[in-house]
């Protein structure tokens, strides 16, 4: 791998180009492939292809091993992974149509039956591949979408993950040659478009995305509903003024044992891509006896589908309108710097994309790097120098836990108001939202009721004043 991987970014060797080369350490172990978008996604046998244009060896191999794990959460045995070095891709073919033959050949010696290409393929780079390779061929798009489809839960996750799904396939249906029938209908059209121009009318290409189409205005309808309700309670969270902590990060970087280690929430940590896809969210107390809320999202990986983001966009506005955000980083992998530019370009993408983004001032980061129990010491002095504000923690043992938390206690708003107020016995709930909404600095207890010091949010404090 080494050798494949040498010789400057801008000058590549024709031999480079032209040739196929394994990826070694990936391999863990359909006759009729005419409209596989319509069939739901199956993967079995897999070899992985990539295209490396740019970045280091490092990276490269980084992408492949990704694509690698991502095939096995969706259910895969990959065979072989192959990379070829070229200045673009086959606008074409992908991978160049004189090595297309080169490919075909492996997957038969291989007994593949689905080839998953590291890109987002165009439609008729997918129709020319399954034509030659005569096997399944998907994208790694396609491939993370039927991870989602997967894991989704809830009505709004599986509402959110349709919607990506039918915006990918829409310009991928099928319906050329033997299936497609001409638009013209009857005598086309008044007699005069001549041979080849007649046929029935609308076609089943047309039909399908009408239907599609129709679809995709539903759930986008069912999707907007289902953003009011968590508007509303987002509301009333502001109004109480909780503040708010988003766990953001790579997949499988920690986020799900981080929460739980913080709140007892018991959710799903399971040692897979996407384990987390719907948010969930917990309520936490600091030292100080502040009270914030914790939000788990779904992770992020490189290159995350544009259709997704656009899909999840109410679930990820939760994360740009937090407090704070908690950006988990594997300390554990091999190339945390990657994964920390791959999570902000996507925060990036959902700002640019939400109301009244030119005054956005994005909430204050915090990275925390999990998993230091899984990672040498040379590797955490590279991170400590990498990333100099980071926190070292390891969810699984506790470690740096409480560092974390002080942390968090430091960076969260403090309520601005100071009261010193008694409040009768029998206003106990007005009590407890002090407690629960903001700073106490002391409390005692008197005959008619208790005697409080704390700082409070503005309208708790009118609240209290007016007693």
């Amino acid at each position: 791998m080494s050798d494949l991987m040498q010789g400057s970014q801008g000058d590549l060797e024709l031999e480079d180009r032209a040739a196929l080369r394994r990826i070694a350490g990936l391999s863990t172990e359909l006759a009729d492939v005419t409209e596989v978008e319509y069939r739901q996604l199956r993967l079995e046998r897999v070899v992985l292809v990539g295209v490396w244009t740019e970045g280091s060896a490092a990276q490269v191999e980084a992408s492949l091993a990704e694509l690698a794990a991502l095939a096995e959460t969706a259910g895969s045995q990959v065979l072989e992974g192959l990379v070829q070095r070229r200045q673009r891709p086959d606008p074409a073919t992908y991978i160049g149509s004189g090595k297309v033959t080169e490919l075909r050949d492996m997957v038969v010696s291989a007994g593949a039956d689905t080839v998953v290409c590291d890109g987002e393929l165009s439609p008729g780079q997918l129709r020319q591949l399954e034509s030659k390779l005569k096997v399944k061929v998907i994208d790694r798009t396609a491939l993370i979408l039927d991870i989602f489809a997967q894991h989704a839960s809830s009505k709004e996750g599986k509402a959110q993950v349709e919607l990506a799904q039918l915006q990918y396939l829409l310009p991928r249906l099928r319906g050329w040659g033997e299936t497609l029938s001409r638009q013209a209908g009857g005598r086309a059209g008044g007699g005069n478009g001549g041979v080849g121009l007649r046929g029935p009318g609308e076609t089943k290409l047309e039909t399908d995305r009408r239907r599609i189409n129709k679809r995709i205005s539903k759930l986008r309808r069912e999707i907007t509903s289902m953003r009011t309700v968590r508007d509303t309670k987002r509301g009333q969270r502001l109004a109480r003024r909780v503040p708010a902590v988003a766990i953001v990060g790579y997949t499988n970087a920690g986020k799900s044992s981080l929460l739980n280690a913080l709140t007892g929430a018991g959710v799903l940590v399971q040692d897979a891509l996407f384990a987390t896809l719907d948010p969930t969210t917990r309520r936490a107390t600091i030292p100080d006896g502040r009270t914030y809320t914790l939000t788990d999202t779904v992770g992020f990986v490189r290159h995350l589908p544009h259709q997704l983001v656009e899909a999840f966009r109410s679930t990820l506005e939760e994360t740009i309108e937090a407090d704070l955000v908690l950006h988990v980083v594997d300390g554990a992998d091999a190339l945390p710097d990657d994964q920390i530019k791959a999570v902000r370009e996507v925060l990036a993408e959902v700002v640019n994309g939400s109301d009244g983004a030119d005054d956005f001032v994005p909430p204050p980061e915090l990275l925390v790097v999990n998993k230091t129990d899984a990672t040498d010491e040379v590797s955490l002095a590279r991170l400590r120098h990498l990333l100099p504000g980071a926190v070292f923690v390891s969810a699984h043992t506790g470690d740096g836990m409480d560092d974390l938390v002080a942390r968090v206690g430091e960076l969260l708003p403090r309520p601005d108001v100071e009261v010193n107020v008694e409040v009768p016995y029998a206003r106990g709930a007005l009590l407890s939202r002090v407690y629960k909404e903001g700073q106490v600095l002391s409390a005692e207890e008197t005959e008619s009721g208790t005697r409080v010091r704390a700082r409070v949010h503005p309208g708790l404090a009118a609240a209290l004043t007016s007693l």
